[in-house]
């Protein structure tokens, strides 16, 4: 894996040393900044591929700063995660809806923070030569088509493949039956909403036989879910 630059803002010790660990063993390169201004100085002086940061900082605000990042042509593109504090979801929303990419809530799976950042990059372009997506435990090798748990590689059907790649790309959040059939199928494509039922089916199947029994969940009067926590 390259080396991608990630600027962690956070000024709380112990969490930001826990996110350069993690990062680091990932394979990433970090640097740290603790405040706003730390943060700004660090994005004029070097490139970075990603920026990790608290949407609660002591001397500005986050999501202020997210959003002066995005108005500059100069640093627009970099993708931003915010890490925020259990429970505070729901202040988070207006940000994601125009200053951020994603959101990782503390404390922090070392597994969703890092799929969720290589998700992030995957969508910038920054990850494109990478054929193994890697989240909660499986690998997805998008060159063979085929699923890696633990030491073993599975074959898996194109539906079951597809399924998962977007699972893998978008975990731990809920989706409905239309959302999946769009993704999978396409719009444009009639295909009754029982069908992805089927298919959740047979690919939970193949991942109980492998010890992965309720990585993929239910989400009761809605749809369905790709959990890293399990």
């Amino acid at each position: 894996m390259t080396n991608y630059n990630i600027l962690v803002v956070e000024n709380d010790d112990a969490i930001r040393e826990m996110l350069m660990f993690i990062l680091e063993k990932a394979g990433f390169k970090p640097t740290a900044a603790t405040t706003i201004l730390q943060a700004q100085m660090a994005v004029d002086t070097e490139d970075f591929d990603l920026i990790l940061l608290d949407w609660k900082l002591q001397d500005n605000n986050g999501i202020n700063w997210a959003n002066k990042l995005k108005k500059d042509p100069a640093h627009k593109n970099i993708p931003v995660i915010f890490s925020i504090a259990r429970g505070e979801e729901d202040f988070i929303i207006n940000g994601l809806d125009t200053n951020a990419d994603d959101y990782v809530t503390k404390p922090f799976s070392p597994n969703e923070l890092i799929a969720r950042v290589r998700v992030a990059l995957l969508r910038q372009g920054k990850n494109q030569r990478e054929s193994q997506i890697v989240a909660g435990g499986i690998t997805l090798d998008t060159d063979q088509r085929r699923l890696g748990i633990g030491d073993r590689w599975l074959e898996v059907g194109p539906t079951r493949f597809r399924l998962m790649h977007f699972f893998m790309t978008h975990p731990n959040k809920a989706y409905t039956r239309t959302q999946l059939l769009d993704q999978i199928w396409g719009r444009k494509v009639y295909i009754e909403e029982r069908t992805i039922d089927v298919h959740i089916r047979r690919l939970r199947q193949t991942l109980e036989e492998h010890g992965k029994k309720d990585i993929v969940q239910t989400v009761h009067g809605f749809g369905y879910r790709f959990t890293l926590a399990a």
